[in-house]
């Protein structure tokens, strides 16, 4: 297992990372508390040591899920982080409803959410605290001044913010990195849905061609296998999604042109002696800044086969580079074949095409 390190920070992170998300809703499958814990432990036994969590998940049952794992492994070998920012207590939500919910980022809520978070783990400091899919609207100084309060308690050793729920929110994401010095941001990032994650790796990389070599955070990637396209999980294009599955909201063209994508980029994976969806972690693990992919981990297979594929090795240049030619034009599949539409809180439409937009890198705070 590759460990990479937080920058200005010591935490230091499993490059795979288990975001247990997939506990707190029925999209994935029913997992008993056992069957949950014990993937959980064999994550750890596979050297696997950031876990990632938020009240949000099941209405606390994902953090709660967490206690049993880190007292398996010991609180000192585990980097855990949880979220904050969706009121489950004023808006529990429907079950297996996509229905977005109560959010609230006030200093007191924040300073509740997380003693609550405290006790369902049974520890007393989290280790990395996301702002759960923060807008640009809750962006407030007594937000970051609250959290600042909190590293210099003891309670929290670091913060960042989780983009989401659809991709997008890049001005979140920037302003994040570039605004606020967040140590992390999460985002949907994978080989077929390349924006907005490339730009916050460069940010995180602070590229000399920025003119300044000042590292600015970490990206976290989730959704790496393009939501099962990567996995190589549907056989054909007519796949039918059950009703509890939340893949049934996505375009067509996602499925139909997801599959031709594949076909291009599985002979590349072959010649490697990696499966398509190994590929696709390795691809993600070349770019510089950043530091754990979260895979759906629904069985022990998934946890061998992925682990396997994050020992830290990275795809040569040269690959690299084929691979971003293709990304940019489509796969040569034409227009149809483009990712999805950005979420976005600043377009017009709410919404804006997928595509590359350098960082303003004069944003880069100061070499000190």
């Amino acid at each position: 297992m590759n460990y990479r390190t937080i920058p200005g920070t010591d935490l230091t992170v499993s490059l795979l990372g288990f975001g247990n998300f997939v506990f707190g809703t029925n999209w994935w499958g029913d997992f008993t508390d056992a069957q949950a814990v014990c993937l959980q432990n064999q994550a750890v036994d596979l050297g696997v040591n950031f876990f990632d969590t938020a009240p949000a998940y099941g209405n606390g049952r994902a953090e709660s899920l967490l206690q049993p794992t880190i007292e398996y492994a010991g609180r000192e070998r585990l980097v855990i982080s949880t979220k904050f920012g969706y009121d489950f207590q004023a808006d529990p939500g429907e079950s297996g409803s996509h229905r977005e919910r109560k959010q609230d980022f006030s200093p007191a809520f924040i300073r509740a959410e997380l003693e609550r978070s405290l006790k369902r783990m049974a520890i007393e400091c989290i280790d990395l605290y996301q702002a759960h899919n923060i807008k640009l609207s809750h962006f407030r100084d007594e937000l970051f001044a609250e959290l600042d309060k909190l590293v210099d308690a003891g309670k929290i050793r670091a913060w960042g913010v989780a983009l989401g729920p659809a991709i997008g929110w890049r001005e979140e994401g920037h302003e994040a990195m570039l605004g606020r010095q967040a140590a992390t941001v999460q985002t949907v990032f994978n080989l077929y849905e390349q924006d907005p994650g490339r730009e916050l790796c460069r940010i995180a990389a602070a590229e000399p061609a920025s003119g300044n070599a000042n590292c600015c955070g970490a990206v976290i990637a989730r959704v790496p296998t393009n939501s099962g396209i990567l996995d190589d999980e549907f056989a054909s294009a007519d796949h039918r999604f059950e009703d509890r599955d939340h893949r049934k909201f996505r375009d067509r063209d996602w499925l139909v042109y997801g599959l031709e994508k594949n076909r291009i980029v599985l002979p590349m994976a072959e010649s490697l002696g990696l499966s398509l969806r190994q590929f696709a972690m390795r691809w993600l693990a070349s770019w510089p800044g950043l530091v754990s992919i979260e895979p759906n981990l629904l069985k022990p297979q998934d946890l061998v086969e992925l682990s396997a594929a994050c020992d830290g090795s990275v795809l040569s240049p040269t690959l690299m580079a084929e691979l971003g030619r293709l990304y940019e034009n489509d796969f040569g599949l034409g227009p149809v074949a483009h990712p999805c539409d950005l979420k976005s809180s600043t377009a017009d439409s709410g919404a804006e095409r997928s595509g590359y937009k350098a960082p303003d890198f004069d944003r880069l705070p100061s070499v000190t």
